[in-house]
């Protein structure tokens, strides 16, 4: 009787984690290393979308309108974009050309900036996140229940995945894009604009990260400035799960995650959720290090 609810739950989650995962995999594809600050770039777009609904646009549309909930979204992927691509600009580019050790610090680094300037701007306390999308039941049964912050949920995750699936496939930046991860000096030599790349990247996959704070926020209706840690770690996990640096694997992980961790909660052991993610990637990296989709790449020494 639990399976199917579980299932829809573990669905809705994994569709969180997979928009998360997406700039890390994206980030790691195009520059070779972990950006550890994502996590907290999900925090702020969980933020950016409180004010905007409770303050810049609720002035215009009530909050629960169909407009006030969709300009909160684009408030908050367009603020976390210009966050992306500032920390980028500032943190990332002067240390292009240093050793990856050092940006990986760098990284940890500006992860605890954002978090304890968090602390001091919005205030170290939880905050109820406001009801943009009205929660009711569409399915009740006795084996399942799907309200409509799920629906939404499953289908604005999966319309990013797919509009983010064009634009790496199907247009020339996306094409700069492969082009860069697949041999940046190569694509610089026919006239690529690397520094254009690497912006635009973090700006894709940090408005993704806001989208997935709006949408985490909504089901888990709480927010605080450490928010982002372990929703941030599970997408890491969920990346190098389906093979980090491959888009589709990253949502295939982020799905996987989210289903193991909800299955795990209902079965009384909820204790150990956060234990078995964490094993999951111990598991990846002992047993497939290159991921569930990613290709084993040769390094020449």
């Amino acid at each position: 009787m639990q399976l199917l609810q579980q299932l829809v739950n573990g669905v809705s989650l994994g569709a969180i984690y997979a928009l998360i995962a997406l700039g890390y995999t994206m980030i790691y594809g195009v520059l070779r290393f972990i950006n550890f600050a994502h996590g907290d770039v999900f925090m702020v777009g969980s933020y950016m979308g409180y004010f905007a609904a409770t303050v810049w646009v609720s002035h215009f549309f009530p909050v629960g309108t169909l407009p006030n909930t969709i300009l909160v979204f684009l408030l908050a992927m367009m603020i976390c974009a210009l966050l992306g691509a500032t920390i980028e600009f500032l943190a990332y580019r002067p240390l292009r050309n240093r050793p990856k050790l050092t940006v990986l610090i760098t990284a940890i680094g500006v992860s605890l900036f954002l978090e304890y300037t968090g602390q001091l701007v919005f205030g170290p306390n939880p905050r109820g996140f406001p009801a943009i999308i009205p929660n009711a039941p569409l399915i009740h049964t006795a084996s399942v229940t799907i309200n409509t912050v799920q629906v939404v949920v499953i289908s604005v995750s999966l319309g990013l995945m797919i509009a983010l699936r064009v634009i790496v496939m199907k247009t020339k930046i996306g094409t700069a894009m492969r082009a860069v991860s697949f041999n940046q000096q190569a694509a610089s030599l026919m006239g690529i604009n690397i520094s254009r790349v690497i912006t635009f990247t973090f700006i894709i996959g940090s408005a993704l990260a806001g989208a997935g704070g709006v949408l985490y926020a909504s089901q888990y209706p709480s927010i605080e400035p450490l928010m982002g840690i372990l929703p941030g770690l599970k997408a890491f996990v969920a990346a190098v799960l389906g093979g980090i640096g491959n888009i589709p694997g990253a949502a295939l992980g982020g799905l996987i995650i989210g289903l193991v961790e909800t299955f795990v909660s209902g079965t009384g052991a909820s204790t150990y959720r956060d234990a078995i993610a964490f094993g999951i990637l111990i598991a990846i990296l002992v047993f497939r290090p290159s991921g569930l989709l990613g290709k084993r790449e040769v390094e020449k020494v």
